[in-house]
């Protein structure tokens, strides 16, 4: 059966046998060919190669593949225009554990079993390997609007495990996010808005013992104290 054939039938799973007689094809959808018996010359856009019982190779829509077998070769041919298929290697990982599954189906096939193509398809999708795990987008942290969250909460008590879960990370991501943009530690970070807080608020006139209570510091020596470092340490 050829692949014109077999979109017609609906059967994109099929087994066929391949002579002496060279034939050339294009299509435009995906075709992988798994030999079971003897050996299929192929050339692929130019590119020669020999695919022997148990080896396999998958072609891409568009790809123009001659071929022949001289002494005559049977195959197992998937022609599917599933996605599955677009980021597969040309060969199969580990051709010798998935020709298993494709022996199976090809006996499948001709004892008229009734194989799904469709399930037939994934299982082999899934046995030729090489599609690397998907990486989960990063979550980025929106710097100014968590500033703004801990501004207006300065005068209550703040962790880094509250941080942490306001910007819907993990304590020790949003560590590592402030050691990255900011360069210090969640609590130093926080103590640093406090600070500003507080000078900002005193250049306004406004008591020392407002201020302590407003930006979250225990009294007001404890505020004078940590005003006090800041200039020392020219901050």
């Amino acid at each position: 059966m050829n692949s014109a054939e077999a979109s017609e039938t609906g059967k994109w799973l099929s087994v066929r046998d391949y002579g002496a007689a060279p034939g050339t094809h294009v299509h435009d959808h995906f075709q992988v060919l798994w030999a079971l018996q003897g050996a299929l010359d192929l050339e692929v856009e130019g590119r020669g190669f020999q695919l022997e019982g148990g080896e396999a190779a998958l072609l891409r829509p568009g790809e123009r593949h001659d071929f022949e077998s001289r002494q005559g070769s049977r195959c197992l041919v998937l022609d599917t225009r599933d996605p599955v298929w677009e980021r597969r290697p040309v060969r199969p990982l580990n051709a010798e554990r998935s020709h298993h599954l494709a022996m199976y189906l090809a006996l499948s096939l001709q004892d008229g079993a009734g194989a799904s193509s469709g399930l037939g398809g994934l299982l082999l999708a899934q046995a030729w390997g090489g599609v690397p795990e998907a990486r989960r987008a990063r979550r980025e942290v929106d710097w100014t609007a968590l500033t703004q969250w801990v501004l207006r909460r300065l005068a209550q008590p703040l962790t880094a495990a509250a941080l942490a879960d306001r910007a819907l990370l993990s304590e020790s991501q949003f560590r590592q996010r402030c050691v990255e943009a900011l360069g210090c530690s969640p609590m130093q970070w926080v103590r640093t808005l406090r600070l500003e807080r507080a000078r900002a608020l005193r250049a306004g006139g406004m008591s020392v013992a407002e201020i302590a209570r407003r930006t979250g510091y225990r009294s007001p020596s404890a505020l004078r104290g940590a005003l006090e470092r800041s200039v020392r340490r020219g901050r």
